[in-house]
């Protein structure tokens, strides 16, 4: 029989094949297939089909056991949901937890990253400071050189090459030089101004008068010279020495 079967595969422990059994079982007592069907669930840990079952079967009769198994299903159905809720907890603790790791994890590696662009920056100032100054004490060095050099040029140059103020050669000429120069001016000067005064008529009568000179000494002057306007041709002035 089927329900003969159900029981020793419910024996067996092989609850599946037990309820299949039961189910199918016909000609038993009702409230006692019923209860056996509850038992099965109860042994799956299925409460809720359980508590069903054996409600359903205290409709067809009052059991005693039948009342115990329903209680005992609610009791452990209560275990399993605040088992579940407590595993629920935990794991929404867990995940509270995780969240709380990985946001420090993800504040840590903004950090990091942050530390890092802060110290590439830091460094990329540095060697532009490093680079800067380094080509400012090239400079320095280069100037100083160059006005070494300028310095130096300067002292090797001779005196006579030195330039005065306008670029030019400063060739000033000596105390004597300048003495003779000045000397030969005034004496030009003092022509030139003595032939401004004379007339054109006395200029014509002293460049006569120095031809006439000229020709007297070549033709060699008497030791005595004759006033023209006093005495006669050829008579001495009295009381002087013609020698």
């Amino acid at each position: 029989m089927a329900y003969d079967k159900a029981n020793a595969y419910y024996k067996a422990k092989q609850y599946d094949k037990a309820l299949r059994a039961y189910e199918r079982a016909k000609g038993v007592d009702e409230g006692q297939r019923l209860h056996n069907i509850g038992n099965s669930h109860f042994q799956k840990n299925k409460f809720d089909e359980a508590i069903k079952t054996y409600e359903e079967a205290l409709k067809v009769r009052d059991d005693a056991d039948t009342k115990f198994n329903l209680e005992l299903a609610k009791k452990k159905k209560k275990e399993q949901e605040d088992k579940k809720k407590q595993q629920d907890q935990k794991n929404k603790d867990q995940n509270k937890d995780k969240k709380k790791d990985d946001k420090k994890k993800e504040d840590k590696d903004k950090k990091q990253d942050k530390d890092k662009d802060q110290n590439k920056k830091d460094n990329e100032k540095k060697d532009k400071e490093k680079k800067d100054k380094e080509k400012k004490d090239q400079n320095k060095k280069e100037d100083d050189k160059k006005e070494s050099q300028q310095k130096k040029g300067e002292k090797d140059k001779p005196k006579e090459d030195k330039k005065n103020k306008d670029g030019k050669k400063d060739n000033k000429p000596s105390k004597e030089e300048k003495k003779d120069k000045k000397k030969e001016e005034g004496s030009a000067s003092g022509s030139e101004q003595k032939e401004a005064k004379m007339s054109k008529e006395d200029q014509m009568k002293q460049k006569e008068l120095n031809r006439l000179l000229k020709k007297l000494n070549k033709d060699k002057m008497p030791t005595m010279m004759y006033q023209a306007n006093e005495g006669k041709k050829g008579e001495r002035t009295n009381g002087v020495n013609p020698w």
